[in-house]
């Protein structure tokens, strides 16, 4: 992509989606950031300097959504990290882990595209996210469909909506602020699982997250496609 483009970011407040933005300033592009909180927003603006805007959203809410990208400048590139739902067991028969994730994770990505299509240049980059579940679930039935849907609308949208690009990141446990603000016991019992699980031993860095998803967004030549960025957990 040219210099000066703009993107958004639908979750840009923290972790990966931040990171990606920090990425997208530096090289001098323009970056509209999303999040649920004021306080982090105004943060993360702070961080990122005269190269970003952003306001707040819930994904939730297709209103909110909407006047999210209602005024925005036409984009070259949309992430879509931003999502909110819990995991549990099928057996549970819970729908705030069945349901709601599939509100909370896939509908949020599906009508935040829906929303972004008019500012959406031709041939942007969109990339959603889904997660390694949606290869190799490990419990959590509704999470590795939800994961997996994902994928699938991916490619789905890639053929009705060309030439605009679009593709899907498929990270594995990753270092986030969301992990490190658990209790370290929790923390670290879930690193070491993931560790034995994987190949590369480690969780992922935010920043490995962040490439991944840069990558997607600038090569012209790839769309339908799902990066799995899990350190080889989806191949043991």
């Amino acid at each position: 992509m040219s210099s000066k483009a703009s993107y958004a970011i639908l979750g840009g407040t923290s972790g990966m989606g931040l990171a990606l933005a920090e990425r997208l300033v530096s090289r001098g592009d323009h970056v509209l950031i999303g999040g649920r909180s004021p306080g982090r927003l105004a943060a993360a603006l702070d961080r990122l300097g005269e190269g970003a805007s952003g306001r707040t959203v819930d994904v939730l809410d297709r209103g909110s959504i909407e006047a999210f990208f209602a005024d925005a400048p036409p984009l070259s590139g949309l992430f879509t990290p931003a999502a909110t739902y819990r995991t549990g067991a099928f057996r549970d028969g819970d729908t705030d882990t069945s349901e709601a994730l599939f509100q909370g994770k896939f509908w949020s990505q599906y009508w935040s595209v829906f929303a972004a299509l008019p500012q959406l240049l031709p041939q942007a980059g969109v990339v959603l996210m889904s997660g390694a579940a949606s290869a190799r679930p490990l419990g959590a039935a509704a999470y590795a469909a939800c994961n997996a849907a994902l994928e699938g609308l991916a490619r789905g949208l890639a053929v009705e909506l060309s030439p605009l690009r679009v593709n899907c990141l498929s990270p594995g446990t990753t270092d986030t602020p969301l992990w490190r603000d658990r209790p370290a016991e929790q923390r670290e019992a879930a690193y070491r699982q993931w560790n034995s699980l994987c190949l590369v031993g480690r969780p992922a860095r935010v920043e490995e997250q962040a490439d991944a998803a840069l990558f997607l967004l600038d090569n012209a030549n790839i769309t339908g496609t799902t990066l799995y960025c899990d350190g080889g957990y989806t191949l043991r």
